[in-house]
């Protein structure tokens, strides 16, 4: 007999729904989970009592106590509202008063030109080149590593960021010197996915906990990812 869902899996079921991001969803339940145990919550009727009172005093606790940023206490506000709105159909109406915390102006720490090149000097290989995509490109790590060969375009010198932010995708450019080190990089990839897996369907390749679109059935490659996942990380290219 299968176990009633949790609050939790309510959260995420309904963030699914609504397409929000993987990292929001963790955001949002870490801090339906410390305001849970903030208050040794034992019931879901419990979140009901004094609804308005029980954020505001968890949300002053983070200012007072825990001294957090305002986006930070922002974020919480923000993920409590979610769980009052949407998942629990109790919309928030009285007025929640807590104290905010001070906003603290930080003038960004921007690298020169140069501290850029002595970085990429230091680094060598695939960590360089994911590197150079990061900067040249304005990708994010997560969408820098999930790239795949389909979504380069040489001609156009174009690459398309699948489910980025929000779950929206873009297109961004790279420079032409990438050109030679990213074809370059695929050569070996080819090389290397032909070395352990000639001509292997997608089940055989799930096996070795890649993902379901790491190869096309049968297909050109054009599902490959372009940098490994973490399992055949220790993995080395042929020469």
């Amino acid at each position: 007999m299968s176990s009633s869902p949790t609050l939790l899996d309510d959260v995420r079921k309904v963030m699914r729904l609504k397409h929000y991001s993987l990292h929001t969803e963790r955001t949002y339940c870490d801090w339906i989970k410390q305001f849970v145990k903030f208050h040794r919550l034992t019931e879901r009727r419990s979140l009901f009592e004094n609804s308005e009172a029980k954020i505001e005093a968890f949300l002053t606790h983070l200012a007072t106590h825990r001294h957090v940023a305002a986006s930070t206490q922002n974020q919480a506000m923000n993920a409590l509202v979610f769980l009052y709105k949407q998942v629990l159909d109790r919309p928030l109406e009285k007025r929640i008063d807590a104290v905010r915390s001070g906003k603290k102006r930080h003038i960004p720490v921007v690298l020169s030109t140069d501290e850029v090149k002595q970085i990429l000097a230091r680094l060598e290989g695939v960590p360089q080149l994911v590197v150079k995509i990061l900067y040249g490109s304005g990708l994010r790590i997560t969408e820098a590593v999930r790239l795949r060969v389909q979504e380069l375009d040489f001609e156009y010198k174009q690459i398309m960021v699948r489910s980025g932010k929000g779950d929206k995708d873009r297109v961004t450019t790279f420079s032409a010197a990438l050109m030679p080190l990213l074809r370059n990089h695929l050569d070996k990839v080819k090389r290397f996915m032909k070395r352990i897996c000639p001509m292997v369907s997608v089940r055989s390749i799930c096996r070795m906990r890649w993902r379901k679109n790491t190869l096309t059935p049968r297909g050109n490659g054009a599902g490959t990812m372009c940098f490994r996942p973490g399992r055949c990380r220790s993995t080395r290219y042929p020469a």
